[in-house]
């Protein structure tokens, strides 16, 4: 028992050792703040989660011939992505303003190489790196939904590669790096806490173009598409929703009030959004689906994406149901307008994100605009905000339009990006990658 007892205080002692030496640390640019940290690494594998919860919603979403395709078109981007974040990306999006602080540029963030010792605000800047790495994983995974059932793989990975570099990279920059341009305009800069612009709006409008760049699906609208696991569906959502806790509140970057101002408004506004849903559809058709209530979560979190970090529970509630009804609306009119945004990026990422990065102006609290007005010396006001983010998104539409249309003009020219018909028929999982979904089933 001596000896137990022995060895449990030698245990205790360098543990805390362990713990003493870890959260002193003094790296470059400061001392480790270990509860900063462990939060920003939690966030970190949240946000990670999100790709294959995106994964399952639409794998679930397509028919059966499809699934194991759309699904890789999620689970490749951690691959692609993960290398070029490595190489270049990282610095594109954070390294020093060049031309302007339209675009980043520092070689010593090539390979992350300049980084091994620095900690930034408490948190080791690979923690950082890593973080915002996983927002450049999943957002041309969205787009993903606008193009699924119809493109070669070897197409779709030329895409995202390319649209990472020209669209992503520069969009991050200008909002989120401290010299990019939108971040420096007018008081505050353009609010986005979580990429409404950077990621949902420009997903949401790449997916409209591409959608409208590579036609309709062989048979549609006239032939019904079914989903085929509308249970997979809902898993999937249920990880969107779980990860978006990381998404939003880890977008913070440290561990305390605004940390928990954003959780609690990610949480209410996603509620808000599905019983808004749902409460449609009960008016309208007189019963409640599935499929509605998780497009109604997914509202939600987009809307609130933007906004989390200076909104009230108010106004978080208020946003939810904006854009559900508005989400909502906007997929009605994608069968009058015709076009085939296979699982409707633009009617829900693109349109609810928009209406976020811009109605948010009107529901900031107070004591951030007082904060904002003692900034510049004068009176801000919630309209001057209003046309900053007008600015922004107005910026990210007009990068995220052009920049797709380019990019999949080329890879159509290059290697080939629409799926002809006999392959389309066939479906991707047999055609593209030799495997079936379920068992050896091919259900077309």
């Amino acid at each position: 028992m001596k000896l137990f007892r022995m060895l449990g205080s030698l245990i205790t002692a360098a543990a805390v050792s362990l713990f003493y030496a870890v959260s002193c640390f003094a790296g470059e640019n400061g001392v480790i703040d270990s509860g900063a940290t462990a939060w920003m690494l939690t966030s970190t594998a949240l946000v990670l989660l999100m790709v294959p919860g995106l994964a399952m919603f639409y794998g679930g979403l397509v028919r059966t011939k499809n699934v194991l395709g759309t699904m890789m078109h999620s689970f490749v981007s951690i691959a692609i992505i993960g290398v070029l974040w490595t190489i270049f990306g990282y610095s594109l999006s954070f390294g020093h303003s060049i031309l302007g602080g339209f675009l980043g540029w520092n070689p010593d963030y090539f390979f992350l190489k300049g980084i091994d010792e620095s900690i930034v605000n408490g948190v080791p800047e690979y923690v950082l790196a890593m973080f915002q790495g996983k927002f450049a994983i999943i957002t041309p995974a969205l787009i993903a939904g606008a193009l699924a059932e119809r493109v070669y793989f070897r197409g779709y990975c030329l895409f995202i590669a390319l649209w990472f570099l020209f669209v992503y990279c520069p969009l991050a920059h200008w909002v989120w790096a401290s010299d990019g341009w939108l971040f420096n305009a007018g008081a505050r800069g353009v609010i986005d806490l979580a990429g409404g612009t950077v990621i949902h709006v420009s997903a949401g409008v790449s997916a409209l173009v591409v959608s409208l760049f590579l036609g309709k699906r062989k048979g549609y609208p006239e032939t019904v598409v079914m989903p085929n696991n509308l249970v997979m569906t809902m898993i999937g959502a249920g990880l969107l929703w779980v990860g978006w806790f990381g998404f939003n509140a880890g977008s913070t970057v440290h561990s305390g009030l605004d940390t928990a101002r954003a959780l609690t408004m990610t949480q209410i506004s996603a509620s808000s959004g599905a019983v808004t849903w749902l409460v449609l559809e009960a008016i309208i058709f007189k019963k409640a689906t599935s499929l509605g209530f998780v497009s109604g979560i997914l509202a939600g979190l987009v809307v609130i994406t933007p906004a989390a970090g200076v909104v009230l529970p108010s106004g978080a509630l208020i946003l939810g149901m904006l854009s559900s009804i508005a989400c909502y609306f906007a997929l009605k009119m994608k069968a009058k307008f015709g076009y085939d945004d296979s699982l409707d990026c633009f009617g829900i990422h693109g349109v609810g994100s928009g209406l976020g990065v811009l109605m948010l102006s009107f529901f900031i609290r107070g004591s951030w605009m007082a904060e904002a007005s003692a900034a510049i010396g004068t009176r801000w006001t919630n309209v001057d905000q209003f046309f900053i983010q007008l600015k922004g998104l107005s910026a990210t539409i007009v990068l995220a339009a052009l920049g797709t249309l380019i990019i999949s003009f080329v890879v159509e020219n290059t290697i080939g990006f629409r799926l002809g018909k006999a392959k389309e028929m066939a479906g991707m999982d047999h055609s593209l990658h030799g495997e079936h979904g379920y068992g050896m089933l091919n259900v077309n």
